[in-house]
């Protein structure tokens, strides 16, 4: 189905307009003279840089088969999400390459996974082997950075690997990230119990991203100075954020964005495959045995603290960012949008006259972000009913 005109508001303005279509482009905006109060809110599609799955499935999977990922790509649109990289955490290098392999041949093939993604996302297996640091990453897989290993999995990969999320505290890390660096792909720094100077020679070597920045980290570390102080200070760094409500307390996202500004940080969801299931409890899955609470909090059964991992979409931390970090509407689009778009060289086109189209139709009404519509590419691909 495709689009031919519709009335809401501008994300950026709060205006109301009409707009019109025309094969997937927009050929016109005008004012809307009178409008309702309940008119939706337009803006561009949502851009989510860290999806481990979504709807009962996994990237991770020993079993991942084109359909499967066609599958995800398709359930990701309910969250007006336009565009997201498919992740994969630390396993074995057999699994990572067929699950990788996988996804890049749908890429290939089939033109509703490539509308939603061609950007893949590699978090580990080079990051810190400590507890807490290493998060819910299996130890026994965690290993140093191996160049020969990488460019088999960016081979099977189809080249299409665009970050790599590693920590810097191996000998010789310089190197290894400076030929990733140089080969196009954003070197993030994530899952790290590095030192002020490793990280100093990590951004030195051309890192420019701090992957879920306040998360992968000690229950307690020194006061100053720490691998999280020396992320935010540094200009360079572009860090990831979830802004779930779970991961981290308000206070320490407000004070993040204040200091590093919203320029220079972006939301993701880091969703898992529970992400979009029902509240309750579910056994082996991709991820063990976990409960999805009431809230949308994914924990380990039988308690509610200990998460096992992120089941919300990415439009909760732009309702976080309004109502707790003092931001306005448009500079939270802008962290789920066009922000992360840039850092995967991508440009996302802004609502204007001859631009394409990957729009998402919404309302924030007692405290969710409710999705109306998705477009992609010109086409709508969800309705809520």
């Amino acid at each position: 189905m495709t689009l031919s005109s519709i009335q809401a508001r501008h994300y950026n303005t709060t205006e109301p307009i009409v707009v019109s279509f025309d094969d997937g482009v927009i050929c016109d905006i005008s004012p809307l003279e009178s409008s309702s109060e309940n008119l939706l809110v337009l803006a561009p599609g949502l851009v989510d840089l860290q999806v481990n799955g979504y709807g009962g499935q996994e990237f991770n999977d020993p079993e991942l088969s084109t359909e499967k990922v066609l599958q995800i790509c398709l359930a990701m649109d309910r969250d007006g999400v336009t565009e997201f990289c498919p992740t994969f955490t630390t396993q074995s290098f057999e699994l990572l390459q067929h699950s990788m392999a996988t996804v890049a041949q749908g890429i290939e093939e089939q033109a509703d996974i490539s509308d939603r993604c061609t950007v893949l996302h590699l978090e580990g297996p080079y990051i810190s082997g400590e507890d807490g640091p290493r998060g819910a990453h299996p130890l026994e897989h965690v290993r140093p950075p191996c160049w020969d290993e990488y460019q088999k999995l960016q081979s099977a990969a189809l080249g299409k690997i665009g970050i790599l999320t590693l920590s810097p505290e191996f000998p010789d890390v310089g190197q290894f990230i400076q030929r990733v660096v140089d080969s196009g792909v954003v070197v993030s720094i994530g899952h790290t119990a590095a030192s002020s100077d490793q990280i100093a020679a990590a951004i030195d070597a051309g890192a420019t991203m701090s992957t879920h920045l306040g998360n992968g980290a000690h229950g307690t570390i020194r006061r100053h100075p720490n691998y999280i102080w020396d992320q935010i200070a540094a200009d360079e760094l572009t860090c990831s954020l979830i802004a779930d409500g779970h991961h981290l307390p308000t206070s320490v996202i407000k004070s993040i964005i204040r200091a590093k500004s919203p320029e220079r940080c972006v939301l993701v969801s880091d969703i898992t495959g529970m992400g979009g299931m029902p509240p309750g409890k579910y056994t082996s899955t991709g991820i063990g045995d976990v409960e999805i609470l009431e809230d949308g909090r994914l924990v380990v059964p039988g308690q509610s603290q200990l998460l096992a991992g992120a089941a919300l979409p990415i439009g909760t931390g732009i309702v976080t960012l309004l109502e707790t970090a003092g931001l306005d509407l448009a500079t939270a689009i802008h962290m789920a949008s066009s922000g992360p778009a840039k850092l995967i060289k991508h440009e996302l086109a802004p609502l204007e006259v001859d631009a394409p189209v990957d729009l998402v139709f919404f309302q924030i009404r007692n405290g969710k972000f409710e999705v109306h519509t998705t477009v992609n590419r010109g086409r709508i691909v969800y309705q809520a009913s």
